[in-house]
């Protein structure tokens, strides 16, 4: 795995563990969001073999071509994406409900990306408890 890649999902766990400690349905939503753009890049970095300058892509649209196991992933994480970028702007577009469950879905990406780059796992408990 790359570096660059290691170091996104370490910052995904981070943004996994800040959505877990957040107290407002807006935070939590955003913040697992972001945990699951970052994994989805890390497998980017690690897969992608383009070089060069290209035009900018979304990695919802990117994902798909380059690891086709985590299209439907990409597809539910990108429909989340007006909502993140809504709830990051200060708007009540999201319940508690809602953020839970985007949470506990972004944990799961994260631990398949994880699997499906050879890199270990912890729980977003176990992170946070680290801190």
């Amino acid at each position: 795995m790359t570096r660059a890649a290691q170091d996104l999902i370490l910052s995904a766990r981070r943004s996994l563990t800040e959505a877990t400690l957040a107290t407002s349905p807006e935070s939590r939503y955003s913040a697992a969001h972001l945990c699951a753009l970052r994994a989805a890049a890390a497998v980017l970095a690690a897969r992608s073999t383009s070089t060069g300058r290209q035009r900018v892509r979304s990695v919802w649209v990117l994902l798909p071509q380059v690891a086709p196991e985590f299209a439907e992933w990409a597809e539910f994480f990108a429909a989340g994406a007006r909502k993140r970028a809504s709830a990051e702007a200060g708007i009540r577009c999201v319940s508690l409900r809602e953020a839970d469950d985007l949470v506990r879905d972004s944990e799961t990406f994260l631990a398949r990306i994880c699997d499906s780059l050879g890199f270990a796992h912890q729980p977003a408990l176990a992170v946070a408890v680290a801190i």
